[in-house]
């Protein structure tokens, strides 16, 4: 197989077409079809579907470029570190978080890795929903509590609890009166809150009276005392020292757990390494404490 006509053709699947892939690398269109098309004639296979105005990967396209791309990615950094005589850091490390992660710590952590690792180019993307890390590029992934993936590996760096908290000028009613509460989208249908404190376990019953988008955005409402939230222990845990908000219990439900996760089939390179050893290093004993002291 011609590796170069394998270069091209991974260049123009990453970029979604002849003319993006030319403007993005400098290269002639014209060279980018025809090695495709040599490519393609040398295997017998048809690896895009050409449309008027859209270019997509066949089948057998989208399963060459997932097994190559990553493998010629590999090449190009071991020959990069061979000839600067070290395997020091560099390139670009595009990386995906959880809004909550990035507006408490990512921005800290991503100067102070930039700092540390001057030759790697990080780009964070901050967005809850799941992303295809081969389609869209990314080499690595932060992920609230993922789904099972087989195409993927990975590691808990962290570990979080909610709890349910109230201003303290805010009662929380007896019996199964409804309490004020303020709630992300996510939890608006929400009826009740099970909660268990020193005394045993027991369920608040809530009447939603807002629903914001951001859980900093629901802190903050529930710091004036508009109602009662069920909140990341890491992001009230101030407050609770302080005494601008009072726990009502231990929210009941799954631990709260951050992954790591990045292809299986690619070879760990060294700027991802050295993101995932700067993660151990800020958070050695991945708990909620340690996120909290990133808190403002």
């Amino acid at each position: 197989m011609d590796l170069l006509a394998l270069a091209d053709f991974n260049l123009v699947a990453r970029y979604g077409g002849f003319g993006r892939a030319a403007r993005a690398t400098g290269r002639p269109k014209a060279t980018l079809s025809r090695r495709v098309a040599e490519l393609e004639g040398s295997l017998g296979l048809r690896l895009f579907e050409r449309g008027v105005r859209v270019l997509k990967l066949t089948q057998e396209g989208r399963v060459l470029h997932e097994r190559t791309g990553a493998l010629l990615t590999e090449i190009d950094e071991t020959a990069a570190a061979i000839a600067s005589g070290g395997d020091r850091p560099r390139g670009r490390l595009r990386i995906s978080a959880p809004l909550l992660f990035s507006q408490i710590a990512m921005g800290k952590l991503a100067a102070g890795f930039a700092l540390k690792y001057p030759e790697v180019r990080l780009e964070v993307t901050t967005e809850d929903r799941g992303v295809d890390m081969i389609d869209e590029g990314y080499d690595l992934v932060i992920r609230v509590n993922p789904d099972p993936d087989e195409g993927l590996i990975g590691r808990i760096f962290l570990r979080d609890r909610l709890v349910v908290v109230a201003n303290p000028g805010l009662i929380r009613p007896a019996g199964n009166v409804a309490v004020p509460a303020v709630v992300r989208e996510a939890g608006y249908g929400v009826a009740a809150w099970d909660v268990k404190t020193p005394t045993g376990k027991s369920s608040i019953a809530i009447d939603p009276v807002l629903c914001l988008s951001s859980l900093v955005m629901v802190r903050d409402a529930v710091r004036i005392g508009v109602g009662a939230g069920c909140l990341p222990v890491s992001l009230v845990s101030r407050d609770l020292a302080a005494g601008t908000l009072v726990r009502w219990g231990d929210a009941e439900g799954p631990e709260i757990a951050l992954w790591t996760l990045y292809p299986s089939r690619r070879l760990l390179s060294a700027r991802v390494s050295a993101f995932l050893d700067y993660l151990k290093e800020a958070f050695p004993m991945g708990s909620p404490d340690e996120l909290a002291a990133y808190v403002v």
